[in-house]
């Protein structure tokens, strides 16, 4: 049995008719049935109709569903502005107090509830409708972006500003696993690996296109107050959409309540290696090597001399992100036909060189190059380990399973930086980055899928149909 992770896509099965006529023959309908049944069967994988020209599995076939296609460019336009704050509010932060300890502070602060609250906001995806779990998160984070405009211009306390982020972080998490849970549900299950990656690269270019934003609006002369403000408005780019396409709500992972559903998760994941294989190694990845990311102003102030308000540091920035936006989307287009065992295995691997390059460099100019190399294998690699997972849990398990992931992937990162923060400040910050390559290397020959067992992913005949609500068009 073939796991479905190394599967480029599963044979539909189509039922067939029984009806049968009086006179005991088969019925016109039911002999086209069979017919049918048998050329599907027959069909090669990525054979196409005469009506469907796209190969499953790839960025394009995601785009091809209608309301994914709505969500993923409200999804996009609102982390335009979301990313713009991420991006702005630490170089605030490093430029104001000159410490990478309170730059991580405020890290810990914004993605600390996604390891301490990701288990209870699957279960509240489960127990209540999507939609307006969602919409009324983005609410709060629009009116804390509000208020935090209106601190910085008012010059409030510093306290005020972790306290504001803090809010905004709690209310991310409780929103993330309804949101993440329900955007693969929108798609042909063939078509998640392309649904990731796309979501990956709104991400990143997002993170592109923020700070570009906010260098252009600054150039204009927006002042920081400003730029939240702008952020304000953007959430409505998804909340309206939400309520317009509304997000599925297929059944949960099973009928358990109170603290027993706090523990569906970590069942499924403990019972199926697959997952918790890529959980824990996401989590060593982000606790230990990616604290830099976090940390950036800092890291460019201590090791390349750079300011983290100046041109320089913001057009470095853009570059990383630049790199991390192609690497998610290669993962769903260059190398959708690339076993993910290799793209993760060879990504661990070639991200340990680029960022231990990174670690001893000084000067910026040889930063570009390194730091755009670094952000695609960075964001290659985590691409291929959440399509690994998403391609081997059942739809009525998402809600208990993507907040571990969001555990794995953004809430570790929070301690990550809180860690490394005084240590950078204490003896630079280049031994934190060779820590992390170090770790890297591990990680390449630990997370090494091949060497699990079939029993331990999802094969693709075991894949039961996908609830939905209503059926989901194809423009």
């Amino acid at each position: 049995m073939r796991p479905s992770w190394q599967t480029r896509t599963s044979v539909p099965r189509i039922p067939t008719a029984e009806g049968q006529r009086s006179d005991g023959r088969t019925s016109r309908s039911s002999r086209a049935a069979v017919r049918l049944a048998a050329r599907v069967r027959r069909r090669p994988r990525y054979a196409v109709s005469a009506t469907d020209t796209v190969r499953h599995g790839t960025a394009r076939a995601a785009l091809r569903h209608r309301r994914f296609r709505i969500l993923f460019i409200g999804a996009t336009l609102s982390n335009v502005g979301t990313w713009m704050q991420n991006f702005t509010l630490p170089a605030y932060i490093d430029s104001v107090t000159g410490s990478a300890s309170l730059v991580g502070l405020l890290v810990f602060v914004q993605l600390g509830p996604l390891l301490l609250l990701s288990i209870p906001a699957g279960v509240l995806a489960d127990r209540y409708d999507r939609t307006t779990l969602v919409t009324s998160m983005q609410a709060v984070m629009m009116a804390m972006s509000v208020v935090l405009a209106l601190s910085t211009w008012s010059g409030a306390p510093l306290w005020t500003i972790f306290v504001i982020q803090g809010i905004i972080g709690i209310a991310n998490t409780i929103q993330a696993p309804a949101f993440s849970a329900s955007i693969p549900l929108l798609v042909d299950r063939r078509d998640i690996p392309g649904a990731v990656s796309l979501n990956s690269a709104m991400i990143n270019g997002s993170r592109i296109l923020g700070p570009t934003l906010a260098a252009a609006l600054a150039a204009l002369g927006v002042g920081i107050p400003g730029l939240f403000a702008v952020n304000a408005v953007t959430y409505l780019f998804l909340a309206i959409p939400i309520v317009l396409v509304r997000l599925p709500n297929p059944g949960g992972a099973g009928p358990t309540r109170g603290l027993s559903a706090l523990t569906t998760g970590l069942r499924l994941a403990r019972g199926r290696r697959s997952l918790s294989r890529v959980l824990v190694s996401m989590s060593v990845f982000s606790l230990v090597c990616l604290p830099y990311i976090g940390l950036f102003p800092s890291v460019a102030r201590l090791n390349l001399g750079l300011d983290p308000e100046g041109p320089t540091y913001k057009f470095l920035y853009i570059v990383w992100g630049l790199g991390a936006f192609f690497g998610s989307i290669a993962v769903g287009t260059v190398l959708s036909g690339t076993s993910r065992r290799d793209v993760i295995v060879r990504g661990y691997g070639l991200f340990a060189i680029f960022l231990a390059i990174f670690a001893v460099l000084r000067s910026p100019a040889a930063a570009f190059p390194v730091s755009a190399a670094l952000g695609f294998v960075y964001f290659m690699t985590a691409t291929a380990l959440v399509t690994v997972l998403q391609e081997n849990l059942f739809d009525r398990e998402r809600a208990s399973v993507m907040p571990l992931w969001f555990m794995a992937f953004g809430g570790t990162i929070p301690f990550g930086n809180l860690i490394a923060g005084p240590i950078m400040d204490a003896i630079g910050a280049r031994w934190v980055l060779g820590v992390g390559a170090v770790a890297a290397v591990g990680l390449s020959r630990w997370t090494d899928l091949d060497r699990l067992s079939p029993a331990d992913f999802i094969a693709a005949e075991d894949v039961e149909p996908a609830p939905r609500d209503g059926p989901t068009r194809l423009l």
